[in-house]
């Protein structure tokens, strides 16, 4: 599931994709958000009745901007039930001799698509995280870096870019083996090129508590009581002074909103669930407290509630 702006709820929501009516679906009040959205994918159907072929492959992939034949080069495979090595053959020779230009990119491409999946990210990001990378490739100045922490790195800037950021924890888990401090100097330094060639800064979009508040949440099982009363406190914790990232101060949040509930999490599952360090949690905690009446709503705590409510 994705989130998407619900004009009913009016907030973002998780949806559900329905793909055999091609509806979008707000999965808290059932809206039709979108409906009957087209599939540019491949389509996957067999039409090969009259033979035991039942290979679905009758047609090629999408075409791509970013490559130089648009990803619709012909590719001669070997037939079925052929004898013989297929490479020493004339077609075989043929095929060999020419070289693919967008190899490198092809493959690049299909490792982000890999960790986009695995994030659970939507198409839109994954197609501008290609555009960055095919931006910084033809500079050729990546050459000698660590490729997976330059492919990871262009995932997170594109979820920034399009407003679903992931802390640099959740792409590091999925980034094949590169490092925080990798993905980190990777993105300092496609933004540095990229500000280079462009003549002006790179906009990356603003972070905010609640852009991972909801995952966080769902992480931790939390009720949905629970997860709007800390919805609306990270929106009032906006209009303080509190100078801590959005990421600790939704941890902080969490941990504040459980404490209240009869559903408590121990600060080591909050950590866990968050990426954020136990003791970052603690200090943003202290940030919060004096503000605990101000910023939790009436309806989830009472004042003698927020009494009890443990001290930093």
């Amino acid at each position: 599931m994705a989130d998407a702006f619900c004009p009913d709820c009016k907030r973002s929501t998780e949806v559900v994709f329905d793909h055999s009516a091609g509806d979008t679906v707000c999965s808290e009040c059932g809206l039709v958000l979108e409906a009957h959205a087209i599939d540019e994918t491949s389509e996957w159907r067999t039409f090969a009745n009259e033979s035991a072929d039942n290979d679905p492959v009758r047609v090629g992939g999408p075409s791509n901007p970013l490559l130089t034949d648009g990803g619709l080069s012909t590719v001669i495979s070997k037939p079925n039930g052929a004898q013989g090595d297929f490479l020493s053959s004339s077609l075989g020779r043929w095929q060999n001799r020419g070289s693919n230009p967008d190899r490198s990119l092809i493959l690049a491409f299909r490792t982000i698509a890999n960790m986009a999946d695995r994030l659970g990210l939507v198409a839109t990001i994954k197609d501008r995280a290609n555009e960055i990378y095919k931006k910084v490739e033809d500079l050729k100045s990546i050459r000698g870096r660590n490729q997976d922490a330059i492919l990871a790195a262009c995932l997170y800037i594109a979820c920034r870019q399009e407003d679903r950021p992931r802390t640099v924890k959740e792409i590091c888990s999925v980034a094949n083996g590169a490092t925080k401090k990798e993905i980190g100097r990777a993105k300092e330094y496609i933004v540095k090129q990229l500000e280079v060639e462009m003549g002006q800064s790179m906009e990356m979009g603003t972070i905010h508590a609640g852009d991972f508040l909801r995952r966080f949440c769902s992480h931790l099982g939390m009720s949905n009581q629970a997860v709007k009363a800390a919805q609306e406190a990270v929106q009032k914790s906006e209009e303080l002074d509190i100078r801590r990232s959005p990421i600790s101060i939704a941890a902080a949040v969490i941990y504040m909103i459980t404490q209240l509930s009869e559903a408590k999490k121990p600060l080591r599952d909050i950590s866990l669930a968050t990426g954020v360090a136990e003791g970052t949690i603690r200090n943003s905690y202290k940030d919060l407290y004096p503000y605990a009446s101000r910023i939790i709503p009436a309806s989830f705590a009472k004042e003698e509630d927020l009494k009890n409510l443990c001290s930093p």
